[in-house]
């Protein structure tokens, strides 16, 4: 009841876009793909006024693109947007982790870095990437909470999920994954140290460096392409 009580909140442009946005993580909308306005108003039941409000939302974050004349295309991510979406990340991050490095440092907050981080690792050990997910995004939402620059955090997200749910990847590169979590490790050191610019640093010039993580960007990329290609679900 409480499911459908929270559903009926939404206005009806919102409960698209997040139809919408399932379909995209589940892969079910493939990039390169023209949307049919038309055959999806009919299988919703709603007329095209919601729908293209809610694909317009979806081109704002770079998840469909209008053509004129053409129609809506599901926005294919290249090894350029890939590249922007890590600048853009490790810059916000890194400015969050600058402006509240006082109330980062404190115990609670390492502590919870320390957390998150501890059950990222035991996640891996199960190969279970789902959960290894969910806690690295809380890792970085321990800084990222302490912001209130709501619009900085919207932005980040939204390009988390350009670069993670679209779709969400099956596998994952199990190397890349572990590295990841050492650098955790080196960044709460660096916070524990007290030193706000070099943490700072780390995590824009490090952990979201395209330079540093490209061979593993590529690793992850195109095994997942070649899983799909495959039928591998």
């Amino acid at each position: 009841m409480l499911h459908k009580e929270q559903i009926m909140t939404k206005s009806l442009r919102e409960q698209v876009y997040d139809y919408l946005r399932r379909k995209l993580n589940a892969g079910e909308l493939k990039p390169g793909a023209f949307l049919n306005l038309n055959e999806l108003s009919a299988r919703l039941g709603i007329s095209k006024t919601p729908l293209r409000e809610a694909l317009i939302q979806l081109e704002l974050e770079g998840f469909v693109v209008f053509y004129p004349r053409r129609g809506i295309m599901v926005n294919p991510l290249t090894k350029k947007d890939i590249r922007h979406a890590y600048e853009i990340i490790g810059a916000l991050e890194a400015s969050v982790v600058l402006c509240n490095f006082e109330k980062l440092r404190s115990d609670e907050n390492v502590r919870k870095l320390r957390e998150e981080n501890r059950l990222m690792r035991e996640a891996l050990e199960r190969d279970d990437f789902d959960t290894f997910y969910e806690h690295n995004i809380a890792f970085h939402n321990v800084y990222l909470d302490l912001s209130d620059n709501e619009t900085l955090i919207k932005t980040v997200m939204t390009l988390k999920s350009r670069l993670y749910d679209f779709p969400r990847r099956k596998g994952f590169v199990k190397e890349w994954e572990m590295r990841s979590t050492e650098e955790h490790d080196a960044f709460i050191k660096l916070i524990e140290d007290g030193d706000a610019k070099g943490a700072a640093e780390y995590m824009r010039d490090v952990h979201w460096s395209f330079a540093v993580q490209e061979k593993y960007i590529h690793m992850y990329y195109a095994e997942a392409e070649a899983a799909e290609n495959q039928g591998v679900k």
